[in-house]
């Protein structure tokens, strides 16, 4: 069983950075979670390193205009590594074409204009479907209302012209304040699953990972067991760290609360263990929140 840890600051190893969920961890997509600012601020000040990794389809300048219009503090963090910036990599070399359709709503346009780390995408379009090569899925048109199964039309279509499906988010739902809404990575499962072919690069796989790394290695030398991955994702944040050779914190008040009890401050660990068996891993710490 993972060992239980109630705040950051009782983690029995010093670590050298964090890797930082978002959503359910440091905010609910409208607020700050006081606790979990307070946390960082606190460990920051004792000398760590906080990139904030996100699989938000949206590049690093855009996400952090979010994390401002929301109120969350930039002296909590370090830096901003997204699946938006990481994905970046795969448009620019043409891996679902230069002709693409975009999946997804207005507000992630951004996807395709707030470059960063030098990536070119000026040889890629934005075309209707019936003119795309592939597409980017960046969510649902409608995530208030929208579900994967209203896409099933457009993805067979896609299917059949052998488009591959870039998915700038890999997340299935995240919870936006007290609702619970879809995103890309829902898309792009639903598609492999009718025969398609799906690319992705944040959390849990690997390109995320290097991108964090990359930008972390010219501010601090810090090794892969001096880093702690945390989040409420069991398999994003979680299966990701592990795959990387990190050690990892879940957040058991986020995404899967309800499956550990009424009580989100004390999950049954009779529960957790049977969680964890599920998902055939085991993080190394876990605490109900970010705190």
């Amino acid at each position: 069983m993972p060992q239980f840890i109630a705040r950051i600051s009782e983690l029995p190893v010093r670590y050298d950075a964090l890797l930082v969920d978002l959503w359910g961890c440091l905010h609910d997509g409208f607020n700050p979670f006081p606790e979990a600012v307070a946390a960082l601020q606190g460990y920051r000040a004792s000398g760590g390193y906080v990139m904030l990794l996100t699989n938000s389809p949206r590049p690093r300048p855009a996400v952090q205009a979010q994390l401002d219009g929301i109120g969350v503090a930039r002296d909590c963090y370090d830096d901003i590594t997204s699946s938006g910036d990481a994905s970046h990599a795969g448009l620019a070399a043409g891996l679902v074409g230069t002709r693409v359709y975009h999946l997804g709503p207005k507000r992630d346009e951004p996807f395709f204009d707030d470059l960063d780390d030098g990536i070119d995408v000026s040889h890629i379009q934005r075309v209707p479907l019936e003119e795309a090569e592939g597409i980017v899925c960046t969510g649902l048109f409608d995530d208030q209302t929208e579900t994967p199964e209203d896409y099933r039309a457009t993805l067979l279509y896609a299917k059949t012209k052998g488009m591959k499906l870039l998915c700038t988010n890999p997340d299935i739902q995240v919870d936006y304040g007290d609702k619970r809404i879809y995103c890309a990575g829902a898309i792009a499962k639903l598609y492999e699953e009718m025969g398609g072919e799906s690319l992705y690069f944040g959390k849990p796989h690997p390109p995320i990972y290097d991108l964090a790394r990359n930008r972390i290695a010219p501010v601090r030398d810090v090794p892969d067991d001096r880093i702690l991955c945390l989040g409420d994702g069991i398999a994003t944040d979680i299966q990701g760290g592990l795959s990387e050779g990190f050690d990892t914190l879940f957040i058991t008040a986020g995404i899967a609360a309800e499956e550990f009890g009424n009580d989100p401050e004390n999950p049954d660990p009779a529960a957790l263990q049977r969680f964890f068996a599920a998902h055939q891993v085991s993080p190394t710490y876990i605490s109900p929140r970010l705190r």
